[in-house]
């Protein structure tokens, strides 16, 4: 009998360091909303997100949920950002009218870009997959809007 503690013992022991790599659950709630979004042509990406006031959030903390504009657009998109404050959205940098596809996004977005590749928005993943599909509605329309 006391072999039979002795080993299982030094089984608990050599899988302990194992259980530490499984993934938390906000981790698995992360890696599903990102592919969720992948699946749903969206691409994720860390990038710092824009400011008006020039402070930087650090890569990592925000994450970008973009569209790829296709090949096929009439005229050339012009680069943009827009950060999304308590009484609404604002330009940064030149000032650029809001598209209105942006105006339709939840509080949770920080801001949101165009650029001649892509369109796309910038959060901390706070929410759940239903959230991405918002985004990914949104994004779509945007995206319709641009190769217009």
């Amino acid at each position: 009998m006391l072999t039979y503690l002795i080993i299982a013992i030094i089984v608990a022991i050599a899988l302990a360091p194992l259980v530490q790599l499984r993934p938390s659950k906000q981790q698995r709630k992360i890696a599903a909303m990102r592919e969720y979004a992948a699946v749903h042509g969206l691409f994720v990406e860390f990038r710092n997100a824009p400011s008006s006031h020039g402070a930087v959030t650090p890569v990592g903390e925000v994450v970008y949920y973009g569209k790829r504009l296709p090949n096929e657009r009439r005229s050339p998109v012009m680069p943009a950002s827009w950060v999304h404050y308590q009484d609404g959205w604002r330009s940064v940098g030149t000032r650029v009218a809001v598209p209105a596809p942006v105006m339709d996004l939840s509080p949770e977005i920080l801001a949101a870009s165009v650029d001649p590749t892509s369109c796309g928005v910038y959060w901390k993943e706070t929410s759940d997959t239903d959230a991405v599909e918002q985004i990914r509605v949104i994004l779509e329309r945007w995206c319709a809007e641009l190769i217009r």
